[in-house]
């Protein structure tokens, strides 16, 4: 529940040129499509593909942290980590079932990207459908556990010598083609009124450096 009247008071702290950009990005972000970081081991490639999020509008990012830990870069991702939602899977010995799983009871589909098997060529993809985009480690790819257990295959297609790209350019191409497919498409992908107003009020706290005074100096005067 939003505390309108603690909402409005932070607002003054924040330029109407800030909280104009927040509401001109709301109206183009989505939950339509997510992506998902498997076990990626390097820090560069995670922060590019999390600012590859941010560009082409997705809301949420799931890391598996199995094998590796995953940080993101400051430099690469370029502060777009401070306006998503990233959830990290990281708590149990089957961190990688309990992300498909929550992503499924949230009416996605799994759909892991290799360039290897009889996948769906990126043009002919049926975007009419909530997906989560699965992208594996830097070598080895999506993880035979999670091939086994997708409800689909993506590729990118190719014609060099090279059999497959570096998973933040990969990333990159299929967010832009997908999205860019839906905000031409009528299905309904946008964030409902609910979600843009508790990501309103995120962003707003998130902006304001000495938040944690403000706010003290707030319910300070309340009590008063």
């Amino acid at each position: 529940m939003i505390d309108t009247e603690f909402l409005n008071y932070l607002e003054d702290f924040v330029t109407d040129k800030r909280k104009e950009t927040f509401q001109k990005v709301l109206e183009n972000r989505t939950r339509h499509f997510t992506v998902v970081l498997e076990d990626i081991f390097q820090p560069h490639n995670s922060s590019a593909v999390i600012r590859s999020c941010d560009v082409f509008g997705l809301q949420d990012v799931h890391i598996i942290q199995n094998k590796y830990s995953s940080k993101v870069s400051r430099h690469v991702a370029k502060g777009s980590q401070k306006w998503l939602d990233i959830k990290k899977h990281n708590q149990s010995a089957t961190n990688t079932q309990d992300c498909l799983d929550a992503l499924r009871n949230d009416g996605y589909q799994i759909i892991a990207t290799t360039p290897h098997n009889e996948s769906c060529i990126l043009h002919e993809f049926d975007i009419t459908k909530k997906s989560a985009f699965v992208f594996g480690v830097e070598k080895e790819g999506v993880s035979e556990f999670t091939m086994n257990q997708a409800d689909g295959y993506l590729k990118i297609p190719m014609v060099g010598f090279t059999e497959s790209l570096n998973i933040s350019v990969a990333a990159a191409i299929i967010l832009q083609d997908v999205t860019s497919k839906l905000r031409s498409s009528t299905i309904d992908w946008k964030l409902s009124k609910k979600e843009k107003e508790t990501l309103y009020a995120d962003w707003i706290q998130k902006s304001i450096k000495s938040i944690k005074k403000i706010t003290e100096r707030y319910h300070s005067k309340k009590i008063e």
